[in-house]
């Protein structure tokens, strides 16, 4: 049996709430988009910050002497999904892609996960860390000995269980 809820039930049960804020993943309506019942409200779109998973692939990549297609094969991902995650920070990964580069890089799958984006941040320090990680890096330079301590930090952090 499937369950379909059309939009005017959703916008009536959401008005159900006076201040409510209906979410599906990183998309949401709010109230202000929605005041107005005639227009077709907005999406907020308000992804985690997935730059640090796409630089610590580069970065990976980089160090292993890799390029984008090879990697792409030794992986067994899609060549267009990692290009996005190397070159736009915006991108969410596919869970499977995540998985396949854990894989790949030996690092756990469940906090490269959080990395990506793809799961909720259970781990303050390895939020933090990423974040860290992402600013350190300059991802068009090669490597640098300081981005290479910061890769290898990083890879510890991830490592940890």
């Amino acid at each position: 049996m499937k369950i379909t809820y059309s939009e005017s039930w959703c916008r009536k049960m959401a008005h159900i709430e006076e201040d409510y804020q209906v979410e599906a993943g990183v998309f949401g309506y709010t109230q202000n988009t929605m005041q107005n019942t005639m227009q077709k409200p907005e999406f907020v779109v308000s992804p985690p910050s997935v730059v640090p998973f796409g630089r610590f692939v580069k970065l990976m990549r980089r160090k292993e002497g890799l390029s984008v297609e090879l990697l792409a094969d030794n992986a067994d991902i899609d060549l267009d999904e990692l290009v996005e995650i190397e070159d736009d920070s915006s991108h969410m990964p596919e869970p499977r892609t995540v998985y396949q580069l854990s894989h790949f890089f030996n690092v756990p799958t469940k906090n490269l996960m959080q990395v990506a984006g793809l799961s909720s941040s259970r781990n303050e320090n390895l939020v933090n860390e990423s974040m860290k990680f992402a600013a350190r890096s300059d991802s068009t330079a090669p490597l640098s000995s300081e981005e290479q301590a910061a890769l290898e930090a990083f890879v510890t952090i991830l490592g940890q269980e």
